[in-house]
C-alpha cells in the first residue's frame, strides 16, 4: 500500500495522537505521513462552541480534507465527532481507551478555596450543567484553547479553575495539580482516539480494524447511540460511561437542563450481546422518563 497520509489538527495533544496511530501502522511496516490541518474550532477561539452553531466544528474541516482525498484517514478525539458521519465516511478503528475523567485544575490563589465558591471557566454545556447540579450558585466564564493555552488563561486569572479531561494532562506529560471530580460524568467517548476513513476504501478499512481495540469499540459503541439517540442532532449536557466487566456492561447515563435543576439518571448492569443497541434503548428509557420534555426544552434554550 502506498504511503497512508494522516490528518490531524495541529494542536500538541492533536498531534500527540496522531503520532500513536502512526506507531500502530509503522509497526505493521506501513509508511506514514502526518498531514497536519487547522480546524475550525481552532481558528475562533472567542466564542463558546455552542455558540458557533456548526455541528463536528473540530472535525469538519478534516472530513473535507479526507473526502478530496487530500488524505487517507482523520485522527480525532471521539467525543468531538458527531453521532452523523458525513456520507462516505466511518469510524474505521478507536485506540484503547485511556483517562476518560474530568478533572479540576485551579491557579495557585484559589488553591485553598472550596468547590462551592470557585469561579469556573468552561464553554462546555456538560461541564457546566452537572456542575451547577451540584453548586447552583457557580459563576463561569468561557474559556477556549488547547490545554497549554487555558493553563496560561487560568494563571492570567481569568477565573479561579477550569475543567479538563485527564487525558489531555495524561498524554502532555503536564506537571500539573489536579481534583477528580466524579461528580461530572464523562462526556459519551471522552478519552478515545479515533481514526475515520471513506468507507470506499475496504483495503485500508481492514488495516485500521486490526488495530482497533474491540473492548473500547463496544463501549463507545453503547454511549455514542445513548447521545444520538437522545440529542436529535442538539448539543445538550448529556454524559455516559460504559464499562465491559467481564460480558456484562455498567452503564451510567445522564441528562440535565442547561441550569442543572433538572436532571435524569440511568444506571444499569446487563449482559452484553452484539445483535442489540442498547445505547438506544436506554436513552429511550431516559426519553420517556421526562428527558424529552428536557430536550425540548433545551432546543428553546439554545
Amino acid at each position: 500500500m502506498k504511503t497512508i497520509r494522516i490528518g490531524t489538527r495541529n494542536s500538541p495533544l492533536a498531534l500527540w495522537q496522531a503520532h500513536e496511530v502512526e506507531a500502530k501502522l509503522q509497526n505493521l511496516g506501513l509508511q506514514t505521513e502526518i498531514v497536519p490541518i487547522i480546524s475550525s474550532g481552532d481558528k475562533n477561539l472567542n466564542q463558546p462552541l455552542y455558540a458557533l452553531g456548526i455541528t463536528g466544528i473540530f472535525t469538519k474541516d478534516l472530513d473535507i480534507a479526507l473526502l478530496n482525498n487530500e488524505i487517507d484517514i482523520a485522527v480525532h478525539s471521539l467525543k468531538d465527532v458527531p453521532t452523523l458521519l458525513p456520507e462516505n465516511v466511518q469510524i474505521s478503528a478507536v485506540l484503547e481507551r485511556d483517562f476518560p475523567e474530568d478533572v479540576l485544575v485551579k491557579n495557585k490563589d484559589a488553591e485553598v478555596l472550596d468547590l462551592n465558591v470557585l469561579k469556573i471557566a468552561t464553554s462546555s454545556l456538560r461541564r457546566r450543567a452537572f456542575w451547577l447540579k451540584e453548586f447552583p450558585e457557580t459563576e463561569f466564564t468561557d474559556i477556549r484553547g488547547n490545554v497549554q493555552t487555558r493553563l496560561k488563561k487560568l494563571d492570567d486569572g481569568v477565573a479561579d479553575a477550569t475543567i479538563f479531561s485527564l487525558a489531555g494532562i495524561k498524554r502532555m506529560n503536564l506537571d500539573v495539580e489536579y481534583e477528580q471530580i466524579p461528580f461530572l460524568l464523562q462526556a459519551p467517548s471522552q478519552g478515545v482516539v479515533a481514526i475515520a476513513s471513506k468507507i470506499d476504501n475496504p483495503e485500508l478499512s481492514d488495516i485500521l480494524k486490526s488495530i482497533s481495540h474491540m473492548e473500547t469499540e463496544i463501549c463507545i459503541t453503547i454511549e455514542r447511540e445513548f447521545l444520538k439517540t437522545l440529542e436529535g442532532g442538539c448539543t445538550a449536557p448529556i454524559g455516559a460511561k460504559a464499562e465491559l466487566i467481564g460480558t456484562q456492561i455498567r452503564f451510567v447515563g445522564r441528562l440535565c437542563s442547561l441550569d442543572g435543576k433538572d436532571c435524569i439518571e440511568t444506571d444499569e448492569i446487563f449482559d452484553w450481546n452484539d445483535s442489540e443497541n442498547f445505547g438506544a434503548k436506554l436513552a429511550l428509557k431516559v426519553l420517556e422518563n421526562g428527558g424529552k420534555e428536557l430536550m425540548d426544552e433545551i432546543r428553546k434554550s439554545l
